[in-house]
């Protein structure tokens, strides 16, 4: 699968605002093991602000679940490979691999603390070393919210709900569909710049269907997925509820980006030694 540009321009950023955007999921070769340590997220503890009127659901929809902060999002169908080595979330793993193999990710750094929207990260694979380290390939499923941390040591444990998608009952299935379809053209639109940028041939056919019959809002996450290097507009994305505003804002977010690159090419154009 072609890679995205690696410079992205967000609708909640100025237009002077570049950020990074990494390749499309999935790809033919997987991506490098993420080495997690969490001293990327010691300089502030873990702060979480639950809010109250997230707290109303009944207590039969009330799950406790392990949560991993991590500096990156994930999404549901999304592919997340980890190297586990810090003591803590090795007993995590322990505790997983004799129960279900789920556990919480939600997006943390050092300037902002943690988030309470999250995606379950279910272990698909794994492998146990003889020092006790772990390598997993994880997928992405359910959306969650963090109502109550349960408890802080020796890892997080959180009450959460589940989050899905509220369609909005004036958004037709075609209009769905059709909009998921623009979304799709502009990220075509925006990898065949790049390549030339990049002085890459064109290759029609790692742009040819991007999409791959995917309904409009697992492939609202594909998109968002592709969104790397730009943390805070992958959780904006993630905590929508509704798939219509995902893709019109992932819509928004690929014009700007093809108006840029449209612009650097023309710039190419009059001046190719630049």
């Amino acid at each position: 699968m072609a890679a995205l540009p690696q410079i992205l321009h967000s609708p909640s950023c100025s237009s002077s605002t570049s950020s990074l955007i990494a390749h499309l999921n999935p790809s033919p070769h997987p991506p490098p093991y993420f080495h997690f340590s969490d001293r990327r997220c010691r300089r502030r503890p873990i702060s979480l602000r639950c809010h109250s009127h997230h707290t109303n659901s009944s207590s039969d929809d009330l799950v406790e679940l392990p949560i991993f902060p991590l500096p990156l999002v994930l999404f549901p169908g999304a592919i997340l490979p980890l190297q586990i080595f810090e003591f803590r979330y090795r007993m995590m793993m322990h505790t997983l691999l004799q129960t279900d193999l789920r556990f919480g990710v939600i997006y943390a750094d050092s300037s902002t603390g943690a988030t309470e929207v999250g995606c379950v990260g279910e272990v698909i694979k794994h492998e146990h070393l003889v020092d006790d380290r772990f390598f997993l390939i994880c997928k992405g499923q359910e959306r969650f919210r963090i109502t109550k941390l349960v408890r802080t040591k020796p890892y997080l444990v959180a009450q959460v709900v589940w989050l899905e998608d509220r369609p909005d009952p004036e958004t037709e299935t075609h209009d769905l569909d059709s909009l998921a379809n623009e979304v799709e053209s502009y990220m075509k639109d925006v990898i065949r710049l790049s390549n030339r940028l990049n002085g890459k041939t064109a290759e029609k056919e790692t742009v040819q269907d991007i999409r791959r019959n995917l309904f409009p809002t697992p492939f609202s996450f594909f998109v968002a997925s592709t969104f790397e290097g730009a943390p805070r507009e992958q959780q904006a994305l993630l905590e929508l509820v509704d798939t219509a505003k995902r893709l019109k804002r992932e819509k928004e977010t690929l014009r700007n980006t093809l108006n840029y690159l449209s612009a650097a090419s023309a710039v190419k154009d009059v001046f190719p030694s630049t």
